[in-house]
C-alpha cells in the first residue's frame, strides 16, 4: 500500500497501515486484471478494496494453495479458525491476522453488512467436499457466497448515485458474471483438483459429463460435445454480463472507470476463449499484456474525464456508498461515456 493510498483513506496508526498493506501484496500478487483496475479508483478508497480482495484471497488460498501440506480437515479447521478470527475482528476491531484487521476497519467504515462475510466462508468450506453441481441452480447457490457477495461488499466502497438496493442486483450479478468466466477459464485446472463448477444439466444436454472431460484433460485430445458445451456455457456467463451492465452506471461517476475496466477486461475473456475455439481444458486463455495495457489506457482517459466533469459539478444531496469524508460531486447517471466496448483481457 502507497503511503498516499492510506493518507488519503484516513488511515493513520502504523500497525493498520501495516495490515493494509499485506492485504496489497495478496491483491498485486495473485490478481493482475484486478489489481490493474482498482489502479483507476479514487485514491481514497484503493485501500478498503485491497482489504475485500486480500480477505478473499485469503481465505481462497486455504482453500486450494498447493503449497499447504495439509488435508481437507486441516483445510477445513483453518477454515473455522478463521471464520472465528473474522466475527471477532467485525465485533470488536481487532483480530489474530492482519487481513482480518484491516477487512474489519474497512467493514466498519464502509458499513458493509457482516453477513455477506459469513455467506462467503460457507461457500468457501463448501469447496472441501462439494466437487460438481448437478444443476445451474445449485451452482447460483454456491456463487451467491463465492462470488455475489463480492460484489455486495464492493459496492459500498463503490458509492451509487442511486439508492444503494437499487445498484445491489447488479453488482450481485458482476460478481458472478467475473465467477463464470473464471469457471470457463480455469476448467482444466478444476478438473486437476477434482472440481466440476460447470453445471452437470448443461453438460448432458451435450453428451457431456465428468468421466468425458477427464479423458480430453488426460489426453490433450478434443471432442466437439465438449467444444458444445462449452459454447452453451459462455452464453449463459454472457446473459449475467448482461444483467450486470446496467449497475455501472448507477456508480458514483469516480468509480466508473475502475469498474468498466474490470468489465471489459473479464468479459473479453469470453472473446479469447472463443478465439481458441474453447480449448480450456488443455491451456489457460489468457488476454495478452499489450491488450490488458490498451483497455488501462482507456480507463485512465475515463478516469481524467470524471475527474475534470467532478470539478465543475454540482455535489450530490444523498446518494449511498460514499467514503467518509471524500467528495461525491456528481456527474449524473448517464454512463454512455464510458463506453460499452468489449475488448479483451
Amino acid at each position: 500500500m502507497t503511503g498516499r493510498e492510506l493518507d488519503a483513506a484516513g488511515i493513520t496508526g502504523p500497525a493498520l497501515r501495516a495490515d493494509y498493506t499485506r492485504c496489497r501484496q495478496l491483491n498485486a500478487r495473485h490478481g493482475r486484471t484486478y489489481f490493474l483496475a482498482t489502479r483507476l479508483l479514487p485514491v481514497e478508497r484503493r485501500a478498503a478494496v485491497h482489504a475485500l480482495y486480500g480477505f478473499a484471497r485469503w481465505a481462497d488460498d486455504i482453500v486450494d494453495a498447493p503449497d499447504l501440506p495439509c488435508g481437507p480437515q486441516e483445510r477445513d479447521r483453518r477454515l473455522r479458525s478463521l471464520e472465528d478470527d473474522m466475527e471477532r475482528g467485525l465485533r470488536t476491531g481487532r483480530g489474530a491476522h492482519p487481513v482480518v484487521r484491516a477487512v474489519a476497519d474497512t467493514a466498519r467504515r464502509y458499513g458493509i453488512d457482516h453477513a455477506h462475510f459469513a455467506d462467503f466462508l460457507v461457500s468457501m468450506r463448501s469447496d472441501l467436499h462439494v466437487t460438481d453441481y448437478p444443476t445451474y441452480a445449485d451452482l447460483r447457490a454456491y456463487m451467491h457466497g463465492s462470488a455475489a457477495v463480492i460484489g455486495l461488499q464492493i459496492l459500498p466502497v463503490l458509492g451509487t448515485v442511486v439508492p444503494r438496493e437499487e445498484a445491489a442486483p447488479h453488482a450481485a450479478a458482476l460478481g458472478e458474471a467475473f465467477q463464470l468466466t473464471n469457471f470457463l477459464r480455469d476448467a482444466g485446472e478444476d478438473l486437476d483438483r477434482g472440481r466440476v463448477y460447470l453445471p452437470a444439466d448443461l453438460l448432458a444436454a451435450h453428451g457431456v459429463d465428468r468421466t468425458l472431460l477427464e479423458w480430453s484433460r488426460r489426453t490433450g485430445r478434443r471432442d466437439p460435445r465438449i467444444r458444445e458445451a462449452l459454447a452453451a456455457a459462455e452464453v449463459v456467463t454472457r446473459a449475467v454480463y448482461r444483467t450486470a451492465e446496467p449497475g455501472i452506471a448507477m456508480l458514483d461517476p469516480r468509480t466508473r472507470p475502475c469498474v468498466r475496466t474490470a468489465f471489459t477486461l473479464y468479459r473479453g475473456i469470453l472473446d479469447t476463449i472463443a478465439d481458441q475455439d474453447y480449448a480450456v481444458l488443455h491451456h489457460r486463455a489468457v488476454v495478452s499484456r499489450t491488450r490488458r495495457a490498451a483497455t488501462a489506457a482507456v480507463g485512465l482517459v475515463r478516469v481524467a474525464d470524471a475527474r475534470r466533469r467532478a470539478r465543475t459539478a454540482p455535489a450530490v444531496v444523498g446518494g449511498s456508498g460514499a467514503a467518509p469524508g471524500t467528495d461525491r460531486a456528481a456527474l449524473g447517471t448517464d454512463g454512455a461515456a464510458l463506453g460499452t466496448d468489449g475488448a479483451g483481457r
